[in-house]
């Protein structure tokens, strides 16, 4: 190959590929469509040969096109890694940690401790990525995930904290009726609220749906925080996180913690930046103070 092609316009092909035509990619850029047209054009001219074909549903990559992509995310991951470890050199704990987690865990949980944690490293800076979404650690979308999980990565390393245990409550004034005492089939004759759609995967959402009928559900939600609020209002009976609705005084259990609703609480870090001291540092203190609460995590006494 005679052209002398450049980093940047293994970029340009891989991000037209990635976004199947000019318009995604000029704003993956952060550049025009113009340019990007005129420089796939330069690109095509200077190979001899076209990268895309161009259709109506978008732009499609050729043999050649496809093969400079594959390159190119093969260089970029080179570069990630590369970064991961200078990342994994730093001499002293200082610097920013970027951490991703739930808003349910950030709120009842994790902020007294990240306060904690400040004091101790007044050097290290916390940046929280709140999202039920999960990041990719191994492209530095995050440094550290404190996530719900019973399949946390094989990629990543850290360590399994406590089982985050959920069970049945309602408001205190709505305690078990004798017939719930002796039959616990009788709740799902109340009026329940549960996870929506969105989090349809959570265990306890698909119990609601497959023990309610649907015309007692009262509320559906996609937020945690929202579903305690509502069960604490009275819209009705639901599942709960034991580390929230524990902490509620107007909330009671109906049902002991189901195995059935758990999931492990991980907290992982990619093994390119375990040593990193700032990394480091912020694993050891957070990942010790969660164990310390795994009563609470666990819905213990």
């Amino acid at each position: 190959m005679s052209a002398n092609l450049a980093w940047d316009d293994f970029r340009l092909i891989k991000a037209i590929a990635d976004h199947d035509g000019l318009t995604g990619a000029a704003a993956a850029l952060g550049v025009n469509h113009s340019t990007v047209f005129r420089r796939l054009g330069q690109i095509e001219e200077q190979l001899g040969l076209p990268l895309f074909e161009r259709r109506k549903t978008g732009y499609v990559a050729t043999t050649a096109g496809a093969e400079m992509t594959e390159l190119a995310a093969r260089m970029e991951e080179d570069v990630t890694a590369f970064g991961r470890r200078l990342a994994g050199r730093d001499v002293a704990p200082s610097g920013e940690v970027r951490v991703t987690t739930t808003d349910t865990l950030f709120l009842n949980l994790l902020l007294p401790i990240f306060v904690a944690f400040r004091e101790t490293h007044p050097a290290i800076r916390l940046d929280i990525v709140i999202g039920n979404q999960t990041l990719n650690l191994s492209r530095r979308d995050a440094d550290v995930a404190i996530r719900a999980s019973d399949s946390p990565g094989e990629t990543l390393i850290g360590r399994r904290l406590a089982t985050l245990n959920w069970a049945v409550y309602g408001r205190v004034q709505d305690a078990l009726s004798d017939d719930e005492i002796a039959d616990p089939t009788a709740l799902f004759r109340r009026d329940w609220v549960t996870l929506g759609d969105q989090l349809g995967y959570v265990k306890a959402a698909r119990h609601v749906r497959d023990h309610v009928a649907p015309e007692r559900i009262a509320l559906k939600t996609s937020a945690v925080l929202g579903l305690t609020e509502a069960v604490e209002q009275g819209l009705g009976i639901g599942p709960l996180p034991c580390f929230i609705a524990d902490q509620r005084p107007a909330l009671t259990r109906l049902t002991q913690p189901d195995p059935e609703f758990s999931t492990g609480l991980w907290i992982l870090t990619h093994p390119d930046i375990r040593n990193a001291p700032r990394v480091r540092a912020f694993m050891e203190f957070v990942g010790g103070e969660l164990a310390k609460r795994r009563g609470l995590i666990e819905g213990g006494s």
